[in-house]
C-alpha cells in the first residue's frame, strides 16, 4: 500500500538520506536501495509542487485583474524556488 507523505516529509527523509550518502554512513549493500528511495522522494516534491504551483496560479488568476505586461496573462510563481538542490539527484 502506498503512504501518502506531506511535501515537508518526503523533503526530510530526502535530506536525510542525501547527509547519510554524503557522509559515508550508508554502506554499499544500502546504497542502491536509497538511491532508489530518493528517487520516489524527489518524485512525491515534484508532484507536489506542479499541484500547488497549479493551485496558487489559479488562485492568482481569480483574485488578480493585473496583466503580466509581456504576456499579457496573470504572473506565474515560479515553484522552482522552492526546490532544494535535491531535485538534481
Amino acid at each position: 500500500m502506498e503512504q501518502k507523505y506531506t511535501y515537508t516529509d518526503a523533503f526530510n527523509e530526502l535530506q536525510t538520506i542525501v547527509k547519510e550518502i554524503e557522509n559515508g554512513t550508508t554502506n554499499i549493500d544500502e546504497l542502491a536501495e536509497k538511491i532508489k528511495r530518493a528517487s520516489d522522494l524527489i518524485e512525491v516534491c515534484r508532484t507536489k509542487l506542479t499541484a500547488t504551483e497549479d493551485e496558487v496560479n489559479q488562485l492568482l488568476q481569480k483574485i488578480s485583474p493585473v496583466q503580466d505586461s509581456e504576456s499579457g496573462s496573470p504572473p506565474n510563481i515560479d515553484m522552482q524556488q522552492f526546490v532544494y538542490p535535491f531535485a538534481k539527484l
